[in-house]
């Protein structure tokens, strides 16, 4: 059942999209991502701010988990990757891709509609031609690792340049760690590497809903990737991730200069405060001339409520 849903979306699809394989067409992308209210690319996929993206790398995934777990977002983590960096931080919008095992009468009709859209080169860089600056693919390649790898360390070089330098997830295998390991600052989470190259596999669409593990990812999604692993932050919450996380900063920096200073016992500043700590909180605010976000005073009026 994991893929029957997206399986009928693919054929849907390619009735009612611009002759293209398994690509939500602007429209859609609007009418499934109903609660972002901000600016889109021109495919429809929600753009969250490059100042949001930049403040995400602070945000750890604990912090965005509760944040999206308080909106009944349950299903946006997952964890047990292969990491290429021992502490790594990946941040941008998600572009996503799906694959199936191939199957060879569906897999020459994707072909040829290939060549008439004039894509070029095997089904995997075809994602890669859609990026832009700020973007990290998330690749559902169910898992496979052998036979499984979605880029080597030409493709990663290509998609270093064309993102700007973020990352890439990918449900399934790589291959070239050397190479790709000579890249700085670009993560990649993947389920293992191997020294075989993609096939048997088939592209059934680009920008589409897809699973990753325990998650479902939307295009446009939030990706935060750090040690733990990666979360799909929908693009409506990217904001209050940040400014909850920022709130959670000041407190924490708060609280350990108050216990240095030995004026809180450790019980008093580890739970919800009490008022009198939260009018020093407010009073150090002040004091420290930061300015907060109308989201973050609301929250401050109401104490620590995650």
């Amino acid at each position: 059942m994991r893929r029957i849903w997206i399986t009928l979306l693919f054929f849907s699809l390619t009735t009612l999209s611009l002759a293209q394989v398994g690509v939500f067409s602007t429209e859609q992308l609007i009418k499934y991502t109903p609660q972002w209210k901000g600016e889109r690319f021109d495919d429809g996929r929600p753009r969250v701010s490059d100042d949001i993206l930049e403040r995400m790398k602070g945000v750890s995934i604990e912090e965005a988990w509760a944040v999206c777990n308080r909106h009944g977002f349950v299903n946006q983590f997952e964890s047990n990757w292969v990491v290429t960096e021992d502490e790594p931080v990946l941040v941008g919008r998600a572009v996503t891709a799906y694959f199936q095992p191939r199957r060879p009468d569906v897999d020459s009709v994707i072909a040829a509609q290939g060549k008439i859209d004039g894509r070029i080169g095997g089904q995997n860089s075809w994602i890669i031609d859609t990026i832009v600056e700020g973007d990290v693919i998330v690749v559902d390649l169910f898992g496979k690792v052998i036979d499984g790898t979605f880029l080597g360390d030409n493709l990663a070089n290509s998609i270093w340049v064309k993102s700007g330098g973020t990352g890439v997830v990918i449900d399934g295998g790589a291959r070239d760690i050397e190479g790709v390991m000579e890249i700085d600052d670009f993560p990649i989470f993947n389920r293992g590497w191997d020294p075989s190259y993609i096939k048997d596999t088939m592209l059934m669409g680009i920008n589409t809903p897809v699973r990753i593990g325990r998650a479902t990812v939307m295009p446009g999604d939030v990706v935060l990737g750090k040690k733990e692993g990666v979360i799909f932050i929908p693009a409506q919450l990217a904001r209050e991730t940040v400014e909850t996380s920022e709130l959670v900063r000041l407190r924490d920096q708060f609280g350990h200069q108050r216990l240095r200073e030995k004026k809180y016992t450790p019980g008093e500043i580890d739970r919800r405060w009490s008022d009198e700590i939260e009018k020093d909180f407010q009073q150090w605010l002040r004091e420290k001339g930061d300015d907060l976000t109308p989201y973050q005073k609301e929250k401050l009026l109401q104490g620590r409520t995650w």
